[in-house]
């Protein structure tokens, strides 16, 4: 397995998903503060599926969710990426590269997702073209929707997971 960073910025190392990033992942998502947004994660099994669906989409489309840890330090403090899945949300969402990121309360605020969020688009687009791609965030999930439109996000439509929780869709066209 690949040791070392795939990517880096001034202040953080990106790497492929591996099976020991999983519960240390599980444990930032647990944070109260930093799952708020994220629904229901209190089952390991859970969290889980949806950990080896975002891992399994670098294997099937070639990208997918990055681990982030500050540069030069050990231990996850997030992950960020433009993964593929299939959520039952509509054409124009389904089957599009979707991005998503999620950093630790503990490091939120200082600029990291998007630090993270544009070394990836970058290399997104170097390895995979100008695409459209595609985010859902809770509408009340305002720095997260601050972040989509600096990114270049821009609405879709709001709607509901099939659990019920709203969410808004956005999306990035390039090309």
């Amino acid at each position: 397995m690949i040791e070392q960073p795939f990517l880096t910025t001034d202040r953080l190392e990106l790497w492929l998903p591996r099976a020991p990033d999983m519960r240390a992942m599980h444990d930032v998502v647990l944070d109260p503060e930093t799952g708020r947004f994220l629904g229901p994660r209190a089952q390991f099994s859970d969290h889980a599926i949806r950990f080896m669906r975002n891992a399994g989409s670098w294997f099937l489309y070639g990208y997918g969710a990055f681990m982030l840890r500050l540069r030069g330090r050990d231990g996850v403090i997030g992950n960020c990426g433009v993964f593929h899945t299939f959520r039952g949300l509509g054409e124009d969402f389904d089957d599009q590269p979707e991005a998503g990121w999620i950093v630790a309360a503990e490091h939120a605020g200082q600029g990291l997702a998007r630090e993270a969020m544009q070394a990836v688009l970058g290399w997104f687009e170097s390895e995979h073209g100008a695409r459209r791609i595609v985010c859902m965030i809770a509408p009340e999930n305002e720095p997260s929707l601050k972040l989509a439109a600096r990114l270049g996000f821009t609405p879709l439509r709001d709607t509901e997971l099939p659990d019920g929780a709203a969410v808004r869709l956005l999306e990035r066209l390039r090309g």
